[in-house]
């Protein structure tokens, strides 16, 4: 008795996961423009039809994709927090965050391209919010200090991946700890308004 390819790949294990996985491999290799659910189901071994059981259109795909992304990042920015203590641990995010979206262009600007409505999401930021709760002072409140670290290391991420900051191989990372570090102890040096 045979089994066609796409019976086969519905019992091997989580299918929705595989097409994820599947995407984020194209997405790396080929861009943005590599990814369909055609491709997707090829490169797992489905019929072209079997990913419209998991996501109805490739906007759904990308979305899950970009979600995986925001996931990964965060696991990153928690470890760089956990590494270190008060302004060295926001600069070790800021280095994170930077090598992120360095060492993972592709998906970086998806993510930031993409809607993105998934729980995990806001993981991120959050990991990030309670960096700056801890450090907040008097002269600039938690909230301000989260937008403005956040903005600082995701421009510098786009300036370095636009090239329109130059460094050599391997400076990126110390480059987004120095100057989130010095970020960090500028506003704790803030007066109150």
């Amino acid at each position: 008795m045979s089994t066609s390819t796409s019976e086969k790949a519905y019992h091997h294990g989580d299918l929705g996961t595989a097409l994820v996985s599947a995407a984020l491999d194209l997405l790396e290799s080929g861009g943005a423009a590599a990814l369909s659910l055609r491709a997707v189901a090829r490169a797992c071994g489905v019929s072209a039809m079997a990913p419209y059981r998991y996501f109805a259109s490739k906007e759904d795909l990308l979305e899950a994709v970009a979600a995986r992304g925001f996931a990964d990042l965060a696991e990153s920015l928690d470890a760089a927090d956990g590494s270190a203590d008060g302004t060295e641990a926001l600069a070790a995010q800021g280095a994170a965050y930077v090598a992120f979206a360095c060492r993972r262009p592709a998906l970086f600007r998806l993510m930031f391209m993409t809607p993105c409505q998934k729980p995990d999401t806001s993981r991120a930021y959050r990991i990030l919010e309670r960096r700056a709760a801890a450090l907040a002072g008097p002269g600039m409140p938690a909230a301000d200090l989260t937008l403005a670290a956040w903005a600082l290391v995701h421009g510098l991420a786009a300036l370095i991946l636009d090239q329109r900051v130059l460094l050599a191989a391997g400076e990126t990372e110390a480059v987004a700890r120095r100057i989130t570090g010095q970020f960090a102890q500028l506003t704790a040096c803030v007066p109150a308004a």
